[in-house]
């Protein structure tokens, strides 16, 4: 399988998922290690970058 550059940058760049409702929030990297964002379902601020799929 192919991946395509553009198509990798769209689904994985500036993702990031909350560690406890595992839901995904899209923001810039700075951001999430300030604290400076929070999940819009359970407003915590633990979150991870997603994980690539293989």
């Amino acid at each position: 399988m192919v991946r395509i550059p553009e198509a990798q940058h769209r689904l994985f760049e500036n993702v990031f998922v909350c560690k406890k409702c595992k839901s995904k929030i899209r923001s810039d990297s700075n951001r999430v290690r300030n604290k400076q964002v929070k999940c819009r379902n359970c407003q915590g601020k633990a979150l991870r970058a997603i994980r690539l799929k293989k």
